[in-house]
């Protein structure tokens, strides 16, 4: 009988253990939030809980991109790749089909604490409510999916959109900026 008891024992302490980790792992994150991390440290540990993919290289930041890649690509650094970026794939977040570039590092309290430039020959998007955020895309850009968004972003260059319709769709909030033209490809 006493063997029983503690094997009960046995079993209720390592449930309990198990439930103050798992409690403990999700402390202070929102569920599917994706904060920029300051560190590569932080780096690896927050690709871990937010699924997003943190990068530092250009081949990081086109494997990203790619249809295989993650819903939010978040640099670490400025980055200069010499092809051209396709951001294709359609990803969601919150049962929204939905995609992000955040060209930004940012603090706990998600105050941006650093802002960064990726350059490439061109950009183009093929997954739909994509933004770029935070910083700026040095390059031209062609998009081909509908909601396109700049977000406190700058395009340092060229934004043309297969057709009226994707252009009508375009969005850019009050600080964001293209340097060159914005239209559709004729």
């Amino acid at each position: 009988m006493k063997k029983r008891y503690t094997h009960y024992a046995y079993a209720i302490a390592l449930a309990v253990a198990a439930a103050v980790l798992l409690a403990g792992c999700g402390a202070g994150q929102e569920e599917g939030s994706a904060e920029t991390p300051a560190s590569s440290a932080d780096a690896a540990q927050a690709d871990v809980v937010t699924t997003a993919s943190i990068v530092d290289t250009p081949d990081g930041f086109l494997d990203a991109a790619g249809p295989d890649g993650t819903w939010i690509i978040a640099t670490l650094n400025d980055l200069t790749i010499d092809q051209e970026v396709v951001v294709a794939g359609d990803f969601t977040r919150n049962d929204e089909l939905y995609r992000k570039l955040a060209l930004y590092a940012q603090d706990e309290n998600r105050t941006v604490t650093d802002r960064y430039t990726v350059s490439a020959p061109g950009l183009v998007v093929r997954s739909p409510n994509t933004r770029i955020q935070g910083g700026t895309f040095r390059g031209n850009l062609y998009v081909e999916a509908e909601k396109f968004h700049l977000v406190d972003a700058t395009v340092d260059g060229d934004v043309t959109f297969a057709n009226a319709a994707l252009q009508e769709s375009f969005s850019l909030d009050d600080t964001s900026e293209v340097t060159g033209s914005v239209g559709v490809d004729e």
